[in-house]
């Protein structure tokens, strides 16, 4: 028999678009601009992006299985909730994050200020310490959907241990 393994690696992405009168949360953390992201929730790529990446590594599928955008439950819902619910699935199935790698690709708003507000957030809710987390910022350079400030887009990666 096997050994189960004792370190797994979960990728996860989010994109969402970029409208007026919205807020924009990245992180769990409320950004001043006059645009935000739509979408179903509070639209928070990182978190969604994060959340998936636990559960691919987990083997729990993913979040539009878990949380679907045509359930009225998940209207404007606070994307930190869902993330603290993946968090309790990825616990039960025995499983701990050790660190994870944020790349946030926004033209606009610049980043940079905010990034350490974002790491601490994200530390704060998977319960690892904030150099456990890495936070990139990356403009589109005016290309594609994210250059030209349409879309902000997230891509995770996340390293869990087995629990002990």
């Amino acid at each position: 028999m096997t050994a189960q393994p004792k370190l797994r690696i979960g990728l996860g992405e989010d994109s969402h678009r970029l409208v007026l009168a919205r807020p924009l949360i990245l992180g769990g953390v409320r950004i001043p601009y006059d645009y935000g992201l739509a979408g179903h929730s509070d639209a928070d790529v990182v978190l969604h992006a994060i959340a998936d990446a636990l559960l691919g590594a987990a083997g729990l599928g993913d979040i539009g299985e878990l949380f679907p955008d045509k359930d009225p439950a998940y209207k404007d819902v606070d994307s930190t909730s869902l993330l603290q619910d993946v968090l309790q699935r990825v616990q039960d199935a025995g499983w701990r994050p050790v660190n994870v790698d944020l790349v946030i690709h926004a033209q606009r708003p610049h980043l940079s200020e905010y990034k350490p507000k974002i790491q601490e957030r994200v530390a704060d809710l998977l319960g690892i310490p904030p150099t456990a987390v890495g936070v990139k910022a990356k403009t589109g350079e005016g290309v594609g959907a994210v250059g030209r400030g349409e879309v902000i887009r997230c891509h995770a990666v996340v390293l869990l241990e087995a629990a002990e």
